[in-house]
């Protein structure tokens, strides 16, 4: 990925955030990380499943950027390396999946340096992305971009700039740009609506919307962000019939099950309505933000 030139337009990029049902924050305050080994995996066989919708749009070569999060790669490494080996690009997503609130400079300097050496170890190639849990990024850290760049990332894609409870940087552009030190930060996809920001990129918002909304805001941003457009899906959105955490909110529990049955038919869709790339091959342009 290079801020030099800039991409056709538009660019629509395809991102998965490799973590299980029990490891979100909307579950966060009662399934504590220490606990995480109790819960019975299902990422191996949801990972499986979105690697064969993307490879059944052969003629399309839709390829992904798959943000890893390091516990999920140190237990399974050969789904790692399969994914690598399939043409997809492998990106950190940091290693414990914690809120970037919640931990200090030492301890996020050695999250991401920890899941970064693991996931090149894996596929024996540099891994240069980085995305923030729930997109945790705020204007209070100002180490965090120089932290990136000091373990070696060449780019983050940590904000989604909308006003939300569990993150949002909503002063952010909504178009690539580069921090003080030069690291470039690709922000997920917004429409602007009536002067005001609505999420698409994906996620809850994803199951919350009817498709056709959802499609006409993903181009709508094409349209005023010229590119790139970038979605995001977690492998336990495909997954329905995943064990209910009974002690969270009921607030959480909205957020967390809303129309899980309705993910997979509607990213089948997505993968043919739009032509998607990864990361890591588009050229950006971006620039310093006011």
């Amino acid at each position: 990925m290079s801020p030099e030139h800039p991409p056709p337009s538009p660019c629509y990029v395809l991102t998965i955030d490799v973590e299980d049902y029990f490891q979100v924050a909307a579950f966060e305050k009662v399934i504590s990380p220490d606990c995480w080994d109790q819960y019975p995996c299902q990422v191996e066989a949801n990972v499986q499943r979105l690697i064969a919708s993307l490879e059944a749009r052969v003629h399309t070569k839709t390829k992904a950027t798959f943000f890893v999060l390091g516990w999920i790669a140190e237990r399974y490494p050969a789904l790692i390396r399969e994914i690598a080996t399939q043409g997809h690009e492998i990106a950190s997503h940091g290693y414990h999946h914690q809120r970037l609130n919640h931990l200090s400079q030492r301890e996020f300097r050695e999250d991401i340096r920890a899941s970064k050496a693991l996931l090149e170890d894996l596929i024996g190639a540099p891994v240069t992305g980085y995305r923030a849990p729930s997109f945790s990024f705020d204007e209070n850290r100002p180490w965090i971009q120089d932290e990136l760049q000091a373990a070696g990332y060449r780019y983050s894609s940590s904000i989604n700039p909308v006003p939300h409870d569990l993150y949002g940087y909503r002063k952010a552009p909504r178009t690539p740009f580069l921090w003080d030190n030069g690291l470039l930060e690709v922000p997920v996809a917004t429409a602007e609506v009536f002067n005001r920001r609505i999420p698409c990129a994906g996620g809850g918002y994803f199951r919350l919307y009817p498709y056709a909304l959802s499609k006409r805001l993903l181009q709508r941003a094409a349209r005023q962000l010229g590119g790139p457009v970038v979605f995001y899906v977690h492998p336990w959105e495909i997954a329905p019939d995943q064990p209910r955490i009974r002690a969270a909110s009921v607030k959480s529990k909205f957020r967390h099950y809303l129309n899980l049955h309705r993910t997979q038919p509607r990213l089948e869709r997505l993968l043919g309505d739009f032509q998607w790339g990864k990361m890591c091959d588009l050229p950006v342009v971006a620039h310093h933000p006011e």
